[in-house]
C-alpha cells in the first residue's frame, strides 16, 4: 500500500499528487507588472513634486505664495519622501530595507500631518490677530505653532526606539499564500508597536482635521482652511480603508496595498492643498496680485 506523505514547506505536489517540485522564491520585484505600475507611480507623483516646487521658487514674489510661510517647503518636501520611500517596499528585501520601510513611514507622515496642523494653527492665528481686542500676535510672530512639528516627531521617533529596542521588523517567507512560491516578505515584529504608532498618526490626523474643520469658515482670501481639511479627510479616508484591506491580503498584493496607500495619501496632501495654487498661479495670474486679493476681498464683504 502506497503512504501519501505531505511535501515539506519549501516543496509543492505536482498535478499527479506524486512527486515534490521545489517552490519558487519571489517578492514584488521592478520586473513585475505591478511593481512597474507603482514604481512609475511613484516616479511620476516625485516628479509633479519638483515641478510644483519649481513654481513656488518662480513665483516666490507673488501674494499667494508669499501668504504661504516655509510650512509650505516642509509640505513639498514631505510627500516627495513618501513617494521615494515606497521604492524600499519595491525589490528583494533585506535586513536593510525592513528596517527603513518601517522606520521611515511614521517619521515622514508624522511631519506632513504635523505640518499640517501647524499650518492650520497658524491659519487661525493669522486671523484672530487681526481681530479687535485679540493679543495673539505674539504667537503668531513667534512661530510658536511651528513647535507642534519636533514635538510630534519626538513622540514618533520615541515609539520608534522602542520598537527596534524590542522586537525589530526583519526577512520573513510566506510558503503559502501562492501556490508554488515562497514569497520573501518583510515582517513588522510588533505589532503592539506598530498599531501604537498608527494610532498616533491617526490622531495627529485628526486633530488637523477637526481644527481645519472648525476654521473653514474664517474669510478665503488667504485662508487655506478649507484645502487643508479636504487633504486630511483625503488621508484619513485612505487609511481607515487600507487596514481591512491590508489584514484581507496576503503576498504581493498585501506589500502593493501598502505601497499604494502610502502613494495615494500623499498624493492626497499634495493634490487638495497645492492644486488650487498651482490654478492660480498658471491659470488665473489676475488673482495672484494685491489688487486681485483686494478685489475678491472687497467682493466676499458685499455678499449678504
Amino acid at each position: 500500500m502506497e503512504h501519501c506523505v505531505q511535501c515539506p514547506d519549501h516543496q509543492f505536489a505536482n498535478t499527479e499528487q506524486n512527486h515534490c517540485l521545489q517552490k519558487s522564491v519571489t517578492f514584488l520585484a521592478y520586473e513585475d507588472p505591478l511593481g512597474k505600475a507603482l514604481a512609475g507611480t511613484a516616479l511620476s507623483f516625485t516628479i509633479v513634486t519638483a515641478l510644483i516646487l519649481g513654481l513656488f521658487v518662480n513665483h516666490r514674489d507673488t501674494p499667494i505664495v508669499r501668504a504661504n510661510n516655509r510650512l509650505s517647503d516642509t509640505l513639498l518636501i514631505s510627500p516627495t519622501c513618501c513617494f521615494l520611500r515606497s521604492s524600499l517596499f519595491i525589490g528583494h528585501p533585506n535586513a536593510a530595507t525592513c528596517v527603513l520601510q518601517q522606520t521611515t513611514f511614521g517619521v515622514v507622515f508624522t511631519v506632513a500631518v504635523s505640518t499640517v496642523l501647524a499650518k492650520t494653527i497658524t491659519v487661525v492665528l493669522a486671523f484672530k490677530v487681526t481681530a479687535p481686542g485679540r493679543r495673539m500676535r505674539q504667537l503668531l510672530v513667534s512661530g510658536a505653532p511651528n513647535s507642534t512639528i519636533p514635538i510630534c516627531s519626538l513622540i514618533q521617533l520615541t515609539l520608534r526606539g522602542v520598537w527596534m529596542g524590542t522586537n525589530p521588523p526583519y526577512i520573513d517567507t510566506d510558503a503559502h499564500s501562492e501556490h508554488g512560491h515562497i514569497i520573501i516578505v518583510c515582517n513588522k515584529g510588533s505589532l503592539t508597536t506598530f498599531y501604537c504608532i498608527l494610532g498616533h498618526l491617526g490622531s495627529l490626523a485628526l486633530v488637523s482635521f477637526t481644527v481645519a474643520f472648525l476654521a473653514r469658515n474664517l474669510p478665503d482670501t488667504f485662508n487655506e482652511a478649507k484645502f487643508l481639511t479636504f487633504s486630511m479627510l483625503v488621508f484619513c479616508s485612505v487609511w481607515v480603508t487600507f487596514l481591512p484591506v491590508y489584514h484581507s491580503t496576503k503576498g504581493k498584493v498585501m506589500v502593493a496595498m501598502e505601497v499604494f496607500s502610502i502613494l495615494a495619501s500623499s498624493a492626497g496632501l499634495l493634490g487638495c492643498i497645492f492644486a488650487p495654487k498651482c490654478y492660480v498661479i498658471l491659470l488665473r495670474p489676475h488673482r495672484n496680485s494685491l489688487c486681485g486679493f483686494r478685489d475678491k476681498t472687497h467682493t466676499g464683504r458685499k455678499r449678504p
